[in-house]
């Protein structure tokens, strides 16, 4: 009797803890943010002065937001969404930094307005964006879209910067745009799918998702459900 009920205790319990998709929050604060600057940048709006008018935004939005949803992603073991989310909100906080020291005088204002300095942190988003891009066509085709126009827009920025060509930040900001658009519609996409439990905007299915469910856990894995849709 007693062997039975030790048995029976051993036995592994799972404890799901389904939680709400973190890629909307994350994939909407990075089309507002990119939305904004790109736009700035290919002077559809504003001034010189402008740049410093948007950095509460991208920080917040962009940057804290972003952020936030990419510790969620951890939670929901979505590798992926960890990675870019997570980026792509330091990079908006540590870019709200920067401006704050440069509109302060804490820092040197750059002698030029295509800062080449810049151009080196766009090296590290784009090559990290690129992988990340390679590793989103195992979940959906609306964010490996996403990604690819990310990774795009900051090789071209890099490019730009380092080289001083401002023809190719006016590229960079049009791909931009479109990747604010594509962003948009991954993160519209995940919560109305989610929202109706059908599926009323189509992802596109990734490699992955075509072998095993969305919703998935290993052995040995506790806690929460894998997955995002």
């Amino acid at each position: 009797m007693l062997a039975e009920e030790l048995r029976s205790e051993a036995q592994p319990r799972v404890m799901l803890q389904p939680i709400a998709a973190p890629s909307v929050l994350g994939l909407y604060g990075l089309a507002g943010a990119v939305f904004m600057v790109a736009a700035n940048m290919a002077h559809w709006f504003g001034s010189s002065n402008t740049t410093f008018l948007l950095v509460p935004f991208a920080a917040i939005f962009g940057g804290l937001a972003q952020f936030l949803s990419g510790m969620w992603a951890y939670k929901a073991r979505d590798a992926v969404a960890t990675a870019v989310h997570g980026m792509w909100g330091a990079f908006w906080m540590a870019f709200g930094v920067l401006a704050l020291l440069l509109g302060s005088g804490r820092a040197v204002t750059p002698a030029t307005p295509l800062f080449p300095a810049l151009g080196y942190w766009f090296i590290v988003l784009a090559a990290i964006t690129w992988v990340c891009a390679a590793a989103s066509a195992a979940e959906n085709r609306a964010l490996e879209t996403t990604l690819i126009l990310l990774g795009a827009g900051s090789t071209i920025l890099a490019v730009g910067l380092l080289a001083g060509v401002e023809g190719l930040l006016i590229i960079a900001a049009y791909v931009f745009i479109a990747c604010a658009v594509a962003a948009w519609y991954t993160a519209s996409a995940l919560m109305l799918n989610e929202t109706f439990a059908r599926e009323v905007w189509p992802l596109g299915s990734g490699r992955q998702a075509q072998r095993t469910p969305a919703m998935t856990f290993g052995i040995g894995e506790p806690g929460v459900i894998r997955g995002q849709i």
